[in-house]
């Protein structure tokens, strides 16, 4: 997995943002962060996409979602891609394994409780 930071435009309510690839998901994925109103030490996520299989498969899917709130820079999505191409030869461990036999169970009983 890989995780960008990248700097917020000035004026937008939230504390971090970032972009990146994730291998056993192979999305990538786009994250802002804001400051929690009950707790000022805590963030809660007010953008959080690419929590999906495949939800984001390019580099601009995720980039795209992250323009309202930073200024990104023109080489973020060269550097996305590599990320990803680093990890095509990788595999899945034992809890990568176990981890999308549970998301298929899941996405399989939703399916059941819609029909």
């Amino acid at each position: 997995m890989s995780r960008h930071q990248l700097h917020l435009r000035d004026g937008v309510p939230a504390t971090s943002a970032w972009i990146g690839w994730d291998r056993p998901l192979r999305t990538f994925f786009a994250q802002v962060f804001a400051t929690d109103p009950k707790d000022e030490d805590e963030e809660v996520p007010i953008l959080w996409e690419g929590t999906v299989e495949a939800e984001l498969p390019r580099p601009i899917d995720a980039i795209r979602l992250l323009e309202p709130y930073c200024d990104i820079p023109a080489e973020t999505a060269a550097s996305l891609e590599i990320d990803r191409m680093k990890t095509l030869a990788k595999t899945d461990g034992p809890n990568q394994v176990e981890a999308r036999a549970f998301l298929a169970r899941l996405e399989a009983r939703d399916k059941r409780d819609l029909a």
